[in-house]
């Protein structure tokens, strides 16, 4: 089950995303489903076809079952495959 606490080890395509802020100014508010992620970029399926925003310098809302959870994209920053198996430091 993916909780707000381990996020980081599990997959986020599926999952409804909103872009809350981004060093790129015109991706601010980008709302969807992860389609695709990247190494550096993550593709969210939004209601005018699918954005392909940069990690880096931009902040995730991830809609979960029972919470939103906002991470740092700079913390995303690793291939899917590889920051699932990254052991990551509670907060």
């Amino acid at each position: 089950m993916i909780l707000p606490s381990n996020i980081l080890k599990h997959e986020l395509i599926g999952l409804r995303v909103t872009v809350v802020s981004s060093s790129n100014t015109s991706q601010n508010g980008i709302e969807g489903e992860v389609e695709n992620e990247t190494m550096n970029t993550i593709t969210v399926k939004a209601e005018r076809g699918s954005k392909i925003v940069q990690k880096t310098g931009a902040v995730f809302r991830f809609r979960l079952v029972n919470a939103d959870v906002d991470v740092d994209g700079d913390e995303l920053l690793l291939r899917p495959e590889d920051r699932i198996k990254k052991r990551v430091h509670r907060w």
